[in-house]
């Protein structure tokens, strides 16, 4: 063990862990009190419209569709990656605020709260980057069709280049998305153009990346999805394919926890990795106005 790294990894450990704890005690409050406020969904509610909340987490995919209008989503969780080549290994701590502007629009922001590597017997943490997105729905999901929307993200570079923890450029997403459900199993897939900054020289590099996930409940609360992601080389950066398993707890219809496990399925990616973490609908903030469209 080397004890001159002893102290900066524990130290990590503790902001994660105090990051968490906050996170989840802010949900939990929230959720109570909207919970109080409105015990049940109002009567003659609109089967067709979309739940309060719509998870986006952990998969790599996101749905084409999303929560209610009106309805602020945070999104929560913990990722550790290990046995990467070389033995690298790095944990994050993603947040995601989604907030449905319409049925038909939502704004994103996500930032990596907290990001920890280390390579080579050296441990670097730090702040890491945040990414704003704009989700446009072109076509609602129906039983003889699917749900389409395309998104697009860029990419701020606040995680130190120095340090390692980031490029430190501005990269861009472009992404098509499609859901739909048959049975009881919704399925979602993503294809996504990347334009990254390169980090060995001016301009911009291209990439691609696709995602397919399946996702089903097993009882009224407790759930599954299954993922298959992967992209192609950018830059410096090889190539990888991904396999992810989750279990998703609901506790009510603003509230679901989830946990799972990622293995690397080419040479390039990290062995083995976990996810954990919440999404919770923080306020309906149309309600009051009785707005919702």
């Amino acid at each position: 063990m080397n004890l001159s790294h002893a102290r900066p990894r524990g130290l990590a450990a503790l902001l994660r862990l105090l990051t968490i704890a906050l996170a989840c005690l802010c949900a939990c409050g929230a959720v109570r009190a909207q919970a109080q406020a409105q015990p049940t969904p109002p009567a003659g509610e609109d089967e067709d419209a979309p739940d309060f909340i719509v998870p986006a987490r952990p998969t790599a995919s996101n749905p084409a569709e999303f929560q209610r209008p009106g309805v602020l989503q945070l999104e929560y969780g913990f990722n550790a990656n290990s046995q990467a080549p070389g033995g690298a290994s790095a944990e994050d701590t993603p947040l995601a605020l989604r907030f449905a502007l319409s049925r038909r629009v939502l704004l994103e922001f996500d930032d990596d709260l907290l990001v920890s590597q280390a390579a080579e017997g050296i441990r670097t943490t730090g702040a890491g980057d945040t990414q704003l997105g704009l989700q446009l729905v072109l076509q609602h999901e129906a039983a003889s069709r699917p749900g389409v929307s395309l998104a697009y993200y860029v990419k701020l570079p606040t995680a130190s280049a120095d340090r390692g923890l980031g490029t430190g450029r501005i990269d861009h997403s472009l992404l098509a998305l499609v859901s739909k459900k048959a049975g009881a199993t919704t399925f979602d897939f993503n294809a996504v153009y990347l334009l990254a900054g390169r980090t060995t020289d001016d301009g911009h590099a291209s990439s691609a990346q696709a995602a397919f996930a399946a996702s089903r409940n097993v009882t009224q609360r407790v759930g599954w999805q299954g993922e298959v992601s992967g992209y192609t080389r950018n830059d410096a950066q090889p190539g990888a394919a991904f396999g992810l398993g989750v279990v998703t707890y609901q506790l009510n219809r603003r509230l679901v926890f989830d946990c799972g496990l990622r293995l690397g399925l080419t040479r390039d990616a990290p062995r083995v990795g976990a996810v954990a973490g919440l999404t919770v609908g923080v306020a309906d903030l149309y309600r009051k106005h009785g707005a919702g469209r």
